[in-house]
């Protein structure tokens, strides 16, 4: 968390949080109200303060405010840079269990969370994988304990 949203957190402590605004994309996209955030600094910040709560509700700390994401998928997008995976926040991922859902996508357990492959990395890791667990989708909130849509 960076420094200034904790020290804001100090001093404004029951600041109502925010739902239903900022989404995850299947991409690994920030969007507010539906529109792709396009400015660098914001989503680095974004990805900077994004964490997750006890219930599995991910949202990103915006000062002394919680803003809420809804997950189109997945709490964290991973793709390739060179040979290894980086989440969509830019950190190293590493993949604990690789699984394929009944809609075809490629998802994967790691140390934060369960992570979408991103769908253009789809080609690439076909060609390093051999085997993939399967998964129904209906399935992932409850095994990996995330809320895919937050309400307060």
């Amino acid at each position: 968390m960076d420094e200034i949203v904790a020290r804001s957190l100090a001093k404004w402590p029951n600041v109502p949080a925010v739902f239903g605004w900022l989404e995850l994309d299947r991409r690994g996209n920030w969007r507010i109200k539906g529109e792709r955030i396009a400015n660098a600094a914001l989503r680095e910040f974004i990805g900077r303060n994004y964490e997750c709560d006890a219930q599995g509700r991910w949202f990103f700390q915006n000062g002394p405010q919680r803003v809420y994401v809804r997950l189109a998928c997945a709490p964290l997008v991973v793709h390739y840079d060179a040979d290894a995976l980086f989440d969509h926040c830019g950190r190293p991922f590493s993949a604990r269990e690789v699984f394929q859902d009944d809609e075809g996508s490629v998802l994967m357990s790691g140390e934060r969370g369960l992570a979408l492959l991103d769908d253009r990395d789809l080609a690439r890791f076909a060609d390093r994988e051999a085997s993939l667990h399967r998964i129904n989708r209906s399935e992932l909130e409850a095994r990996f304990g995330f809320v895919a849509d937050p309400h307060p």
